[in-house]
């Protein structure tokens, strides 16, 4: 979705389709790497409590007279899920792959969570834990991958 902005609505639309392919990606490694089940099965586990966040806080608060006067101003919807996952493929290629996308959806609710300070409280702030999630997610999966290499 391109354009000048990006409603309220679409910027939560994309966050949900994000944090359910996030889950899934997840999964799907959870049950290639046994060894790191725990791991990946938890920030599958993430990923639904943060689309669950970022979904009711805006249903609790957003209403339509506030969605039809706020825009994302220059935000730019692009595809950032993580890229198919095929089987076979080692744990140091799950781990790039995952750091890759955990970067990009950081980079994403950073900027989403900068842009919604003037919107409301509510919605800057689920947009901010869910960065603040993100980046917690790369210092685990870099810890991993640093693990991994000696």
């Amino acid at each position: 979705m391109e354009g000048s902005g990006a409603t309220t609505s679409a910027v939560v639309s994309f966050a949900e389709k994000l944090e359910g392919q996030s889950s899934q990606f997840y999964e799907r490694l959870a049950s290639s790497f046994p060894s790191h089940r725990e791991l990946f099965l938890g920030l599958a586990r993430d990923s639904r409590r943060n689309r669950m966040l970022v979904v009711r806080t805006y249903q609790e608060t957003v209403t339509d007279a506030l969605e039809t006067g706020y825009s994302f101003r220059g935000l730019v919807l692009k595809d950032l899920s993580p890229q198919p996952w095929q089987e076979g493929l080692g744990l140091q290629a799950a781990l790039r792959e995952a750091i890759a996308f955990e970067e990009k959806a950081a980079g994403f609710y950073s900027d989403v969570a900068e842009r919604s300070k003037t919107l409301l409280s509510t919605i800057h702030a689920a947009f901010k834990k869910v960065a603040e999630d993100r980046r917690g997610r790369l210092q685990k999966l870099r810890a991993l991958a640093a693990s991994q290499q000696g």
